[in-house]
């Protein structure tokens, strides 16, 4: 009876098994495995390359300029930054320079011409009598001029430093072509332009002329050399720019009492 009995349970039991093996194979097989692989991978591959939406739309929203674009923009920036500080400062020493070089020449013009107010006036003022030049001993230089005469006026100026500069060893003396007291004096030493200076030893025998607009070294070595008793002037017949003497006779004056 037991013996029944355990084979009843037995067999019960090996009925029971292939029921159960059916759905354990079912669920762990193979290709059920496989199967369950290939989607895990598939999903994190998927996870892997879907692109993170943030990270896209702020790369479209914000383009990478190009490196020369950008060096453009700056080396523009800064040049009209400097351009517009450097502006204001050159012009003001353009002006001042263009002020300065005004006052330069117009300080070379006043020099040149004016010479601190020396005039023919103050020349003839400061003349000696041409009787009184020839009777003093000493040599002298005699200039015929004319008020109206651009010439004699532009030279005033270097006149009077020769006569400074030789003064009490030269007589200076100036003759007025329109003063008709001088004629005979005109055609003696052969005025046709003015100024004209006439170099006299100390005997009154001229040593040579010189006519016209001409460098103040041509009367200081003249003057110089009848200042040390020469026997001969180095230009003794040198003409320059002049006016003609012939216009006195439109300026005519009669003045005998005066010597210029």
């Amino acid at each position: 009876m037991a013996r029944l009995t355990s084979d009843f349970i037995g067999l019960h039991t090996l009925r029971l098994r292939p029921s159960l093996q059916p759905s354990q194979s079912s669920l762990f097989s193979p290709t059920s495995l496989r199967s369950l692989r290939r989607n895990n991978a598939s999903r994190r591959l998927a996870c892997m390359t879907e692109p993170d939406p943030i990270e896209t739309q702020t790369s479209e929203e914000l383009p990478v300029e190009p490196d020369s674009v950008k060096n453009n923009d700056s080396q523009a920036a800064s040049s009209s930054q400097s351009a517009g500080f450097s502006e204001v400062p050159n012009r003001n020493i353009n002006r001042k320079i263009a002020l300065a070089s005004t006052i330069a020449a117009v300080g070379l013009f006043l020099s040149a011409r004016l010479d601190f107010g020396v005039s023919l006036k103050d020349l003839s003022a400061a003349a000696i009598p041409y009787e009184a030049a020839l009777s003093s001993g000493k040599p002298t230089v005699v200039e015929f001029y004319a008020d109206w005469c651009e010439v004699c006026r532009e030279l005033a100026p270097d006149v009077y430093k020769v006569e400074q500069q030789y003064k009490g060893r030269v007589n200076f003396v100036m003759l007025n072509v329109d003063n008709t007291k001088w004629e005979q004096e005109l055609d003696e030493f052969g005025v046709e332009g003015i100024p004209h200076f006439a170099f006299l030893d100390k005997d009154g025998n001229e040593e040579g002329n010189i006519v016209g607009r001409l460098p103040r070294q041509y009367l200081t070595e003249n003057v110089d050399a009848l200042a040390r008793g020469e026997a001969s002037v180095p230009h003794a017949r040198v003409v320059g720019q002049y006016s003609s003497a012939e216009a006195r006779k439109v300026h005519r004056v009669a003045d005998p009492r005066s010597h210029g």
